[in-house]
């Protein structure tokens, strides 16, 4: 599919990653819709990034916790450009508590990592659904984690979510065929993001260590990648990691 002159609306649209995959997109031709949940600056930032790619901006806060907020967030969107083509689920929450550590890891912490991470996105997707049908060739990419595949993370309520947002992958591109594709992407360690940031740093360290590559995984393959799913015609359900060659031992 040809990106030129499509709306897609990236979910976390500040931080490292979602201003990196805004700007693949609207390299790419497409038009951009971030949310932001406080940081109004980073998203005046993020938005800058794409109209100095020649291409619209527009932002909208929401807190996708909120499930009465999302319906409205994507409508406005909707208003703004008149439609949306590609919805990329990349906000998400994290918080380290050790594995073991099970006391520390409440109902409240599951709810919350569960609400942002993987009831959200899904959220989205259902409001988003019925603009991403019409359009014909709609897309969704979901933002996961090396974590959802393999027990680790920051928390072991973190690595569920994703793992639960892989799975949402597979079921909504059953859903929402043939009209829209649905695939995700599970970065391994990113350097410089809010979500590293949250890490302990012996966590952080293993990760490098672990990866065959000896680094990170970058960003920008993250953001090409989100691309590349959006461009293709006839792949759907799947799921790629990107982590710089991580095989757990």
């Amino acid at each position: 599919m040809d990106l030129k002159g499509r709306v897609a609306l990236v979910a976390g649209g500040t931080g490292l990653l979602g201003t990196a995959i805004a700007r693949a997109l609207a390299g790419a031709g497409a038009d951009i819709a971030i949310t932001y949940l406080e940081r109004k600056d980073a998203a005046r930032e993020t938005c800058a990034v794409v109209e100095g790619l020649g291409r619209r901006a527009f932002s909208v806060a929401l807190d996708q916790t909120k499930a009465e907020a999302i319906a409205p967030a994507v409508e406005a969107v909707k208003a703004h450009f008149g439609k949306i083509d590609i919805l990329v689920n990349n906000a998400a929450w994290n918080i380290s508590i050790p594995f073991p550590d099970l006391e520390a890891l409440d109902a409240a912490v599951w709810d919350r990592l569960f609400a942002t991470n993987l009831r959200g996105p899904y959220l989205l997707a259902r409001a988003a659904a019925p603009h991403l049908k019409a359009s014909g060739s709609g897309r969704i990419v979901n933002i996961a984690s090396v974590a959802g595949l393999n027990p680790g993370g920051s928390s072991i309520a973190y690595a569920t979510s994703k793992a639960g947002l892989i799975h949402l992958t597979r079921c909504l591109a059953v859903a929402l065929a043939p009209q829209v594709s649905v695939n995700c992407v599970a970065p391994g360690l990113m350097e410089g993001t809010r979500m590293t940031s949250r890490l302990r740093p012996e966590q952080a360290d293993g990760a490098r260590q672990r990866a065959i590559l000896k680094r990170a995984a970058s960003v920008e393959d993250v953001a090409d990648q989100v691309v590349a799913f959006c461009k293709s015609d006839s792949v759907t359900g799947q799921t790629l990691n990107i982590d710089a060659g991580v095989f757990f031992h």
